[in-house]
């Protein structure tokens, strides 16, 4: 997954800690529940943080999203992030890249790779499990951030040569352009956007993310710092 809610990962390690800090004890339970309630209650302000957005100016804005039909095999690969709405996990990340691997059984390795913060800094990692929705030829996927915690994502089009896919939140607050090449020519990055505008998404929320160090401060790229 495009790292949706990365920073679940860090909720649910706090609660395995508690966990095995005081699973021995009839106090310790107790204990633990008070916690868990307290970081889950905690996720689900994450959550709404992660999936707010301002007004919709768009007019399908309230069009429901259809996936496409996906070859999963030739899905599989790197892909990098040419562009994204900012969020709070994504934010400030620079040369980030997807790479999905297909199980024996059925379900995918997700991997989230990017440097937060400038291409000086070390490179991160982040691994998700998904697993596909059956019925929907492969074309939604519910992507496990930890148990019980699962999110959606929608793969709202690919290209006939899978070079590029678009990758959509269900209610259009987050999206991604991904792209099996780390550059991607202005027209192209537009035919892509207008695809999203076509769906009912608001395109001028979407900033392209940096692949290279030259592209820092250019026009329509985030930038690792400032806030959007």
């Amino acid at each position: 997954m495009p790292a949706a809610a990365i920073a679940f990962v860090g909720l649910n390690l706090a609660l395995y800690a508690a966990w095995l800090s005081r699973w021995r004890s009839h106090e310790g339970v107790k204990r633990t529940r008070h916690v868990a309630v307290a970081v889950f209650a905690g996720a689900s302000v994450l959550l709404a943080g992660c999936t707010g957005a301002p007004p919709n100016p768009n007019p399908r804005a309230d069009v429901p999203l259809h996936t496409v039909p996906v070859d999963l095999p030739r899905y599989m690969g790197k892909w990098y992030v040419i562009a994204n709405i900012p969020y709070f996990a994504e934010r400030d990340f620079v040369g980030s890249r997807a790479e999905w691997k297909l199980r024996d059984d059925g379900k995918i390795d997700d991997h989230f790779y990017g440097r937060k913060d400038g291409f000086d800094q070390p490179e991160r990692h982040y691994q998700f499990l998904d697993s596909v929705v059956p019925g929907s030829g492969g074309g939604e996927w519910r992507v496990r951030l930890f148990w019980p915690i699962y999110v959606s994502q929608l793969t709202v089009y690919v290209d006939p040569d899978y070079r590029y896919t678009l990758l959509a939140y269900p209610d259009k607050s987050l999206g991604w352009i991904f792209s099996r090449e780390p550059t991607m020519d202005d027209a192209t990055y537009r035919a892509l956007l207008s695809r999203f505008a076509a769906m009912g998404y608001d395109t001028t929320r979407f900033r392209r993310v940096p692949q290279f160090p030259e592209q820092l401060g250019q026009p329509g790229f985030a930038t690792p710092g400032k806030s959007e």
